[in-house]
């Protein structure tokens, strides 16, 4: 794919794709070269439907890697190729919804009372202060908090630079930090200074600290920006100033936490305690059920 490639890296670039799209649709390409043993640009919308069901069926791709592949595909034919994409014929996966995993504060608070190490206790409680991704929390410069307006600047996805809230218990760590460990341009840097710390390293620490713990929730690093998102909705703040903090381009993407938060569920009454009296329904030996009024 050579000169292919070459053409949509430099289409890539010019849109401003992230490194880690720019890998991923260019292996995608890739892959789906190898499987017809040809050049993409002799492929059409048949091998692509034929394509795509056979990540679907054969390889069990999951929903995402499905909709990169149609991702990566929909971009190399009407960008690089320039040719109409015929989204009536080739469909996308129909997405799921599957809510995230949402940690109470009390949890929350005992992750952190579970992080043994000054560093990595800056660094869980900089993430959830600030709702931050883990690949924005291990590229932060020291340069990026600004105490006197209790802003972190952060850069975002695609280029994307936002302010985010730099609350007070994190200034605090974070000063404690820097007092001891003095870092220099990465706020927190890996063994070589020169080099921010691993997103690899940030969830290790994350899965040590939810094991002391003693959470048995499927939670990881990115838990904690959905943390915050839904505990700001459930202090009565709007999801217009959250969408902002968060940095998500449409508000549609924020209001996904409307789903988890338990603000306004917990105070629906379920309509089986509508009801006047049921009595004492209380089961028998053999299992049937007698209620003494009704």
């Amino acid at each position: 794919m050579g000169k292919l490639r070459d053409q949509m890296l430099r289409d890539m670039e010019i849109r401003n794709l992230s490194e880690r799209t720019k890998r991923c649709y260019l292996d995608w390409m890739r892959r789906f070269s190898a499987h017809f043993g040809k050049s993409p640009d002799q492929l059409g919308d048949e091998e692509i439907k034929g394509f795509l069901h056979h990540l679907l069926r054969e390889k069990k791709a999951s929903q995402s890697g499905m909709n990169q592949a149609y991702s990566a595909l929909k971009f190399f034919y009407t960008t690089t190729l320039g040719k109409t994409w015929n989204g009536g014929q080739i469909l996308r996966c129909k997405k799921g919804r599957r809510l995230a995993v949402i940690l109470s504060k009390e949890e929350v608070r005992s992750v952190f009372a579970g992080t043994r190490n000054l560093k990595h206790l800056a660094l869980l409680m900089t993430i959830y202060s600030g709702g931050l991704r883990v690949s924005e929390a291990s590229h932060l410069k020291v340069s990026d908090i600004d105490s006197q307006r209790m802003t972190i600047r952060v850069r975002g996805k695609g280029d994307k630079d936002r302010y985010t809230i730099l609350g007070n218990n994190a200034l605090a760590i974070l000063r404690t930090y820097w007092k001891v460990y003095r870092p220099q341009d990465w706020l927190f840097p890996s063994r070589n200074p020169k080099e921010p710390i691993c997103v690899s390293t940030i969830q290790k620490v994350f899965r040590q600290s939810i094991l002391q713990a003693g959470i048995k929730k499927r939670a990881t690093p990115h838990t904690l920006r959905h943390c915050f998102a839904t505990h700001l909705l459930e202090s009565g703040y709007e999801l217009y100033y959250i969408q902002r903090l968060m940095g998500h381009s449409s508000l549609k993407t924020t209001s996904v936490y409307l789903h988890v938060t338990c603000k306004s569920v917990q105070n629906i009454v379920s309509p089986i305690d509508l009801l006047e009296s049921l009595g004492e329904l209380r089961p028998d030996s053999k299992g049937a059920c007698h209620a003494s009024t009704f």
